[in-house]
Formats: C-alpha cells, structure tokens, sequence
C-alpha cells in the first residue's frame, strides 16, 4: 500500500517504475521512493538483525537518524533505506549483524 494523497502534502506522484532486488526476490518500485518506503508497501518488516541477540529491526524513524532500518545495498553494509532513494537494478539484503564490507577469501 503507497498513499496516493496526503492530507497536508496533496497528492502524490508516482516516479517511472523500476525493479530491484531484495534477498533475491525482484520487486517492483518508483523512482524517488526510499527504499524503505518500497520494503513496506511489498510487506517487508524486517530489514536487519541486530548483533548481540540476533533480533529483527525494521523501520523505526523513518528519518535517518537511527540505524534500525540499515541493509546491505548493492554490497555495501549500513545503508539506511529510509532516506536512500531507490535506483533501477539495485541490489539489496537483510543486514546480518554489522555487515561485511567484502567477503572473505577464505
């Protein structure tokens, strides 16, 4: 579910439809959105697990000043997908922990 019009903001215009990867399930999207905003109209709630208790996060502000909402984008770890526009072809997935920036060669 997207709002289509918002009581203060009017309504609200899509962008041109994308598609992105999301623990590898192609979903689509609108340019513009944030990331999050994608995760939670597909019914998306659980965007990390924490580090110490291996707990899900989600989003929680909504306004980029917390860190429950970070995810691995496009092999980058810690991303936050609530302010992080969505692009056509990215590559995104639920952060384990505090992420790796590369794979190990072992």
């Amino acid at each position: 579910m997207r709002i289509k019009k918002h009581p203060i903001l009017g309504e609200c215009e899509k962008g041109k439809e994308v598609k992105i990867t999301v623990d590898g399930n192609i979903i689509k999207a609108f340019e513009g959105e944030m990331i999050a905003t994608t995760l939670v109209a597909e019914g998306i709630k659980v965007f990390r697990y924490t580090s110490k208790y291996n707990e899900p996060r989600g989003l929680f502000c909504a306004i980029g000043r917390c860190t429950d909402c970070v995810m691995v984008v496009n092999n980058v770890p810690n991303v936050r997908t609530c302010t992080t526009p969505v692009e056509d072809g990215m590559v995104i997935k639920t952060q384990i922990g505090l992420g790796k920036w590369k794979e190990d060669s072992n």
